[in-house]
């Protein structure tokens, strides 16, 4: 009887929503279709939250940003909506509950990122345009709350490491069909490649960052022992597109980060000790300290600029002569360390740098790329930009976030118990290193695309560290 009740009152509302919605659209008014949509979507975040991170981290690469065009404010859509809302739940939850597993909180990553926060909080409020900083440190709390501390109990199974993955590589995979469809109608030139993954990325070096991110996991996924054969050819074809993908990209940062990930590949899994690492970097800075006059000279003599030619191109990459890109990326550096050395301890603000960098530039120093107007990206620098942000403690805590990130994942890669968790341990720590890497030179981090896949790597390295087995002692040291 009960359920005949239940039945009637589906009945009753599913007629009741057709017969609205059949005068909405009668009446030229079509939002009436997202009503499911957004019941659903509620339903998950209080019963399955799991699921919306899922569909948010499938949804990233197929994100839009959508700019207001009164205001110019930008949004992507739908992930930052959805990841707002999961940073209110997760909110009102510990508020209520405070079941979040302590672990986590105490984690030495943890700490750091929390102060990272807490560090741009206090810059917010002292930043030179208050209400600019806040929207970027709410994004930044949507970004790191959901993508690396929610997120990190989603990977206490396994298995839920490599939907996170394959959530994110098949849209992606999309992306790099509609990417080189685009350029092929321009006969696969240089200058288009820079732009013909738009709407869903900005520009070449995004999209190059991102790709770079995952190569190195699909292409070790083929290696993956405990895959069937028909996973090791799914993750043998995506790597191959991946790869196709970046070389088309003419994204010469993206291109580096790999081959310098390919070197801590071999300094990892040779184990090379980390004094001979140290003793290495401490002598290549010392060389170039010492020969820095001669090495100017010879960069300075490089005039080959950008180029469709693959050898052309890789030869600008030291073009610091005539290669406006590199000339640019040059003159905001400069500006952010002039903002520095007017506020070096609280910064402008979070944010800020594309605003407020103009009077810093020095006109000898100016681009034909260069401008005025604050349109044209931020200080090219995952490690700059917050020390003209937020000061010192921004670059540092920044600093120290990407020194923990690898020292976890190394870290897991020696003591974990489990073949497989060594394995993608590595490929993650490849991956990350790619983007800490390509962030000496842009940086990506204000927007979700390079957002959700960053700090959720991350998240699986803390996860790795703290759910899964370890080997004992004596099995780490031989």
């Amino acid at each position: 009887m009960i359920d005949q009740i239940k039945l009637r009152w589906v009945y009753l509302v599913s007629i009741l929503f057709i017969l609205a919605n059949a005068y909405l659209v009668y009446k030229e008014y079509y939002w009436g279709f997202i009503i499911p949509v957004v019941l659903l979507l509620i339903i998950l975040y209080i019963y399955s939250l799991d699921k919306v991170l899922l569909i948010i981290v499938f949804a990233t690469p197929l994100a839009v940003i959508y700019r207001d065009p009164e205001y110019g404010a930008g949004i992507s859509l739908p992930t930052e909506p959805l990841l707002a809302g999961i940073l209110l739940v997760f909110l009102l939850r510990e508020l209520y509950l405070h079941d979040f597993d302590k672990r986590v909180w105490k984690h030495p990553l943890s700490l750091v990122i929390i102060f990272n926060l807490f560090w741009m909080l206090v810059t917010t409020f002292t930043s030179e345009n208050i209400v600019v900083s806040l929207k970027f440190f709410l994004a930044r709390l949507w970004f790191v709350i959901p993508c690396y501390f929610v997120i990190s109990q989603f990977f206490k199974e396994k298995k839920n490491i490599h939907l996170f993955i394959w959530f994110y590589v098949i849209p992606l995979i999309g992306v790099v069909f509609y990417t080189i469809y685009n350029h092929s109608l321009w006969g696969f030139e240089e200058d288009p490649g820079h732009w013909v993954m738009t709407p869903f990325y900005n520009d070449h070096t995004a999209y190059g960052a991102i790709l770079a991110i995952f190569i190195p996991i699909t292409v070790g996924l083929c290696f993956n022992r405990d895959y069937n054969k028909t996973m090791r050819l799914v993750s043998f074809i995506a790597s191959a597109i991946l790869v196709l993908a970046i070389f088309l990209s003419y994204s010469r940062a993206a291109w580096v980060s790999v081959v310098a990930a390919l070197l801590l590949m071999v300094l990892i899994v040779f184990k090379i000790r980390l004094r001979t690492i140290f003793l290495m970097t401490i002598g290549a800075v010392a060389l170039f300290v010492m020969f820095q006059n001669q090495i100017f000279m010879k960069l300075e003599k490089n005039k080959q600029d950008s180029s469709s030619n693959i050898v052309e191109h890789i030869q600008s990459i030291s073009n610091i002569s005539s290669d406006a890109s590199n000339l640019e990326r040059i003159n905001r550096w400069k500006s952010a360390i002039r903002m520095f050395n007017e506020r070096p301890v609280l910064g402008w603000g979070p944010g800020t740098y594309q605003f407020l960098y103009a009077p810093f530039q020095n006109s000898q120093e100016r681009t034909i790329i260069s401008t005025n107007a604050g349109d044209r990206g931020n200080a090219h620098s995952e490690y700059i930009g917050p020390l003209a942000e937020s000061g010192v403690l921004g670059m540092l805590s920044f600093i120290a976030i990407a020194v923990l990130i690898m020292f976890t994942g190394i870290r897991v890669y020696q003591r974990a118990a489990d073949r497989e968790i060594r394995l993608i341990s590595l490929l993650i720590v490849l991956g990350i290193f790619t983007y800490l890497i390509h962030g000496l030179l842009n940086n990506f981090l204000d927007s979700d695309k390079a957002s959700v896949p960053f700090w959720g790597l991350a998240a699986v390295l803390v996860a790795m560290d703290l759910y899964m087995p370890r080997k004992t002692t004596e099995e780490v040291t031989t």
